[in-house]
Formats: structure tokens, sequence, C-alpha cells
């Protein structure tokens, strides 16, 4: 388990989506109600995409009264009802870093023309379906952090169970069912199956140990090695496609090295 660090592509993905909060919260709700109407049933317990789609959402700290908003938005009828189709758009930016975009939108062609635009302005094309798909591992990811609130006046901050010390996660991890893990500073980063995602999280926590979120990523499989200055140029291409509203995820092949992310902090 643990292997090369995955987590400096996914601290900047955060980064820029926290830093564009108004937006990302109407990204979740988007993929909340979309996931409550495709599962066609609006109890988490009864419908896994929207279960994950609520623990992604708790990972932002989207508030309980925009959740329940989205789900039943999935539901309603008439200037109410929610017609998002999921779009998958794929192409590569500068040094040839392979971008796989997830949609969710209510008119094709305005995504389209929108994602098409940030592509020729940043110096990159898009590509067909299926151009970098290949290149990409779905995964399911859940972030444990090391030390949670405990309540107690004298020590407001203790170790989460078996997150605070490597051997006893590792065996935790293991013992739920999960792929990998990672360490991303403060917190943990944990790997599974797609299918195993809500399962696995389960299980820590019926170790004791508290999650913090839970979503569906995209790793690459081969990441692409680039200079700052190309790091650069992806990095603004990245930023310009998270600004549109109807992309709710956009996934890269660069590798983020610690010099890469250095330069990439000033």
């Amino acid at each position: 388990m643990s292997g090369h660090s995955k987590w400096a592509t996914t601290k900047h993905r955060k980064a820029a989506q926290d830093a564009k909060r108004s937006a990302l919260f109407s990204k979740l709700s988007r993929n909340i109600t979309v996931a409550a109407k495709e599962g066609g049933d609006p109890n988490p317990d009864n419908n896994a995409s929207l279960a994950a789609a609520i623990e992604k959402a708790k990972g932002y700290s989207l508030p309980k009264d925009k959740i329940k908003t989205a789900i039943d938005k999935a539901f309603g009828s008439g200037k109410d009802a929610a017609n998002y189709e999921t779009v998958v758009y794929e192409g590569y930016g500068p040094a040839g870093v392979a971008v796989y975009c997830e949609a969710l939108t209510d008119n094709r062609n305005r995504t389209a023309a929108d994602v098409r635009s940030a592509f020729s302005h940043a110096g990159g094309s898009l590509g067909t379906s299926g151009s970098v798909a290949f290149q990409f591992e779905r995964k399911g990811q859940i972030v444990v952090p090391k030390q949670v609130e405990t309540g107690d006046k004298k020590n407001p901050i203790g170790p989460n169970g078996a997150a605070a010390d490597e051997e006893e996660f590792m065996l935790a991890v293991a013992e739920a069912g999960g792929d990998d893990y990672e360490d991303a500073e403060d917190e943990w980063i944990v790997y599974t199956a797609p299918t195993d995602l809500m399962a696995v999280k389960k299980a820590l926590e019926e170790q004791g140990v508290e999650t913090k979120g839970a979503e569906m990523t995209m790793e690459p499989t081969t990441p692409t090695a680039v200079s700052v200055s190309d790091a650069r140029k992806v990095m603004r291409l990245i930023d310009k496609l998270e600004e549109l509203e109807d992309l709710q995820n956009v996934y890269h092949t660069m590798d983020i090295t610690d010099e890469i992310a250095a330069a990439l902090d000033e």
C-alpha cells in the first residue's frame, strides 16, 4: 500500500474549488439532483449514487438545507423540474497532458462551445469520445482526518482512532476493504474500487474512524511529466474549465512533483 503522491493534484483542485465556493455549491447541488433523479429514490439508503453525491457535498461543507433542496428539485415538476444530462469531454492541453471533463448540462451546445473555447485559448485541443479516457482509472476516494474534535473542553482535539498511527491505520484500511491509502499532511486519502466506496467508508466508521467525505475520482494511470512553465499553462486551462458552471469535475494526467507544486503555489 501507499505509493507515489497524488495528493498535490488533489490539493490544488480542492484549493481552486474552495476559492470559488458559491460556484462549487451550485455544482454540488446539481450533482445531488441528478443522482437523486437517476436513482429514482430521494432516500440515500436506497440510492448509492445519491449517497456518494451527498458524501462529496458534505466533504465541501454544503449546508444540509441546500442538500435537501437539491434532492427535492429532482422530483419537482414544471419550472422546478431539473433536466440535466451527463456529458463527458476529452482532450489534450499544453505539453500533451490529457484532460477529462465531466459535465451536467441542460444545454449541450452551450457547454460544448464553452469547453472548446477554453481548450483552444489554452493551446490545447478537444478530442473525440474515448480519446483520453483510457489514460485514467475510476476510483473511490475517502478523506480521513488524523485528528478530530473530541467534545472535551480540556482536550478539544484528539486522535481519530486508528488514523492517528500509520501501522494501525494501514491494518484498518485493509480490514475495511480499501485498495490503498496516502499520507496527505493532516489527513489520509483512502482509495477504493468504485463499487466499494460507501462500503469501505462504513467499515472504517465501524472501526471508530471518522471520515470527512467520500467521492468518485479519476486517477491517471501514467502521469505526464511537464516543465514548470508548461505546468502553469496546464493549470490555467484547468482553472478555466473549473470556472465553467456546467463542468462538475476536471481531471488531468499532469504529474505534479514537489517542484511543480511549489512553483504553482507562488
